[in-house]
């Protein structure tokens, strides 16, 4: 499982423009069942993403693929996480 954080970067004055292409990227991460959660970081920081069901080298090349990461609107943080313990609403991602 993994976590992904969007930091707004020095190109952040171009999010309005690339915003559609932007959120239809994410809408590809969900059809694909990749991602499970996106939101914003507050205050007006960026985004974050939970995603699983993926391998790290083939999330990279998702999140390379997001018009923010390429053209430098959001510097990107890829965490990886290991469960161990999970509410049983989540239990699906124990895995």
């Amino acid at each position: 499982m993994f976590i992904v954080l969007l930091r707004f970067s020095t190109n952040v004055g171009r999010a309005a423009e690339l915003m559609d292409a932007h959120n239809a990227w994410l809408k590809r991460g969900f059809t694909d069942g990749i991602f499970l959660l996106a939101g914003s970081l507050q205050p007006k920081l960026g985004g974050a993403i939970l995603a699983h069901a993926t391998t790290l080298p083939e999330l990279r090349a998702r999140v390379n693929d997001d018009p923010f990461v390429a053209e430098q609107v959001v510097t990107a943080e890829i965490l990886s996480i290991s469960p161990g313990k999970a509410d049983e609403r989540l239990a699906f991602l124990l895995g």
